[in-house]
């Protein structure tokens, strides 16, 4: 990617290479929106990268956050901001974007050793946990920090 410095450039991975990119294991999985990065993103991040060697942090791109019926309006930022704004922080070791409504297709593609959402999901209903367990991965729910959610901030930030 040009224009980013180098340390950034060399964090995004293009989807199409996913597949058949060296990655460092247990290498950790975990997907989102991250329209607007806040303290529960970053605290998410965090813990997610504790649990393996890399994490991996797909990012949905413009037209796959329109599936996810967060409003008509959102993402508020474009995939490319989303994507470089999670790839600066420290506990992201790479990013990728992604089109999909799941990241099934990804999953598949990468097959990471630990699958992660935040506590507000219940993992046992996510076809991303069935995928993993087919080829021995796990899928864990890393504790929701409350009261950080884009969706409630930018209601406030609205005046709703």
């Amino acid at each position: 990617m040009t224009g980013l410095p180098q340390p950034l450039s060399r964090k995004i991975i293009p989807n199409a290479e996913v597949a058949t990119y060296r990655w460092p294991r247990p290498l950790v999985f975990t997907n989102g929106l991250f329209d607007v990065l806040h303290r529960g993103h970053v605290t998410y991040l965090a813990a997610a990268r504790e649990l393996g060697a890399a994490l991996l942090v797909a990012v949905n791109s413009d037209a796959s956050s329109r599936l996810q019926g967060k409003g008509p309006d959102r993402p508020l930022n474009a995939e490319l901001d989303r994507l470089i704004v999670v790839a600066s922080l420290e506990s992201v070791s790479f990013v990728t974007l992604f089109d999909e409504q799941t990241p099934c297709e990804l999953l598949s593609r990468c097959r990471p050793d630990v699958y992660v959402k935040g506590g507000d999901y219940d993992m046992e209903s996510l076809e991303e946990t069935r995928l993993m367990r087919s080829w021995g991965g796990r899928s864990l729910a890393i504790p929701f920090v409350e009261g950080y959610s884009t969706s409630a901030l930018v209601q406030r930030i609205r005046g709703a």
